[in-house]
């Protein structure tokens, strides 16, 4: 088995409920490959997987769901302007948020309400309280959202004072889960915890391009949609038969035609060094490392190549770019992004050392990391926008 297939066990695959670096496509990017390298390095379950639009807040800026509120920022506000407009004291909702009075606040950034306010109304240029759609069971969606989080990643949860009896009845769709954003984590491992596609995280909660979020924030996960047949109806039970009514077992050929003549074994010819074989001058991009591949890019099976190569080898920038991430999985396993023209990005998983910063601008060829000692391979990938293709056509 190769080193890339005993990395990353598979986890958390959640159906019904993980931002695009670019823009969104067939399958997610999964930056911290969680997946498990060789058994689904994205996140195409969520992607598939239809989420709600986020609901118009009124004029004030709220929007109320039964057991919470929350205000959307405009341009150019600050905590203080939200405070004045939804007229709650800045202090609560900086203390609540983990922000400060003054700071400026994105477009469509979401601030959370540590208690209800007047309910949107006519008055307010709202519909009222978010409610569900009738017939769906969504204790039993919720429950599965959170049973399908890592142990180790508990998702954090704020008790708030339910919707009034008498609030008026606003818009169908389905109550998201909060989540408080805890020290080490970012977007990629948020949406790819609850599997949602990270651009669908960044909409409902008005994160940057560069997918900012601050420690205390608490976000929006973006819930399913609830016109989706798949929220309302559960899965067809498989048919089972009783032993010995299934299928009649055919006979195999074997037991009436005789085995063919052996054929001479095949040769499998040596894997390309690749040190020796591109060509840095013509090719669009540089090998990461020198090394031999391993593993071959596969589509939804292993979305990069895998390089080996001998600990502490430099492990180099493909192209002229730009860091836009520098991460772990939960593996603590380094991965190294980099944003280049065109909307392509490459990735770099499995490296050790990191030489460069987040935000830096790299030179092709120049060392950004290096192998590390354990498991002896890279883990490379190219991404135009949200979709991973092949990196061998780039490479040659």
């Amino acid at each position: 088995m190769a080193p890339s297939q005993k990395r990353i066990p598979a986890r958390l695959m959640m159906a019904g409920l993980a931002l695009g670096l670019v823009a969104a496509c067939e399958d997610g990017f999964d930056i911290d490959l969680r997946g498990g390298l060789g058994a689904g390095l994205d996140t195409t379950t969520a992607a598939k997987a239809a989420t709600a639009d986020r609901p118009r807040p009124d004029r004030r800026g709220i929007i109320s769901y039964p057991n919470y509120q929350v205000a959307v920022a405009r341009r150019g506000d600050t905590l203080n302007d939200v405070a004045e407009r939804i007229d709650m004291p800045v202090e609560d909702l900086a203390r609540y948020n983990g922000i400060r009075a003054e700071d400026e606040l994105r477009r469509g950034e979401i601030v959370a309400l540590p208690y209800r306010v007047a309910e949107p109304s006519p008055e307010t240029g709202g519909r009222g309280v978010v409610t569900a759609p009738e017939g769906v069971d969504i204790a039993a969606l919720a429950g599965n959202a959170l049973d399908s989080t890592a142990p180790s990643t508990p998702v954090s949860t704020e008790p708030l004072q339910p919707a009034p009896k008498n609030a008026p009845k606003g818009e169908t769709g389905f109550e998201p889960i909060r989540h408080k954003v805890r020290r080490g984590e970012s977007a990629f491992t948020i949406s790819r915890l609850y599997n949602v596609t990270p651009r669908a995280l960044a909409e409902w909660n008005g994160l940057n391009s560069d997918f900012t979020i601050r420690e205390g924030q608490i976000l929006l996960i973006p819930p399913v949609d609830a016109n989706a047949k798949s929220a309302a109806k559960p899965a067809a039970a498989a048919t089972v038969t009783a032993p010995g009514q299934g299928t009649p077992t055919p006979t195999p050929p074997s037991s009436t035609k005789p085995l063919p003549a052996a054929e001479a074994p095949v040769k499998t010819p040596p894997a390309p060094d690749l040190g020796k074989a591109q060509n840095t001058s013509t090719s669009k991009m540089g090998y990461p490392v020198d090394g031999k591949i391993i593993r071959p890019y596969a589509k939804g099976k292993n979305n990069g190549i895998d390089i080996s190569a001998p600990a502490g080898s430099p492990v180099k920038a493909a192209r002229d770019g730009k860091v836009a991430a520098i991460t772990t999985d939960a593996d603590n396993v380094r991965i190294v992004v980099v944003r280049h023209d065109g909307n392509l990005m490459t990735v770099y998983y499995n490296v050790d050392g990191v030489k460069v910063d987040k935000g830096a601008n790299v030179k092709r060829g120049q060392t950004i990391a290096a192998v590390p000692k354990k498991d002896n391979f890279v883990h490379f990938e190219v991404r135009k926008g949200f979709d991973s293709v092949d990196p061998m056509p780039y490479l040659k």
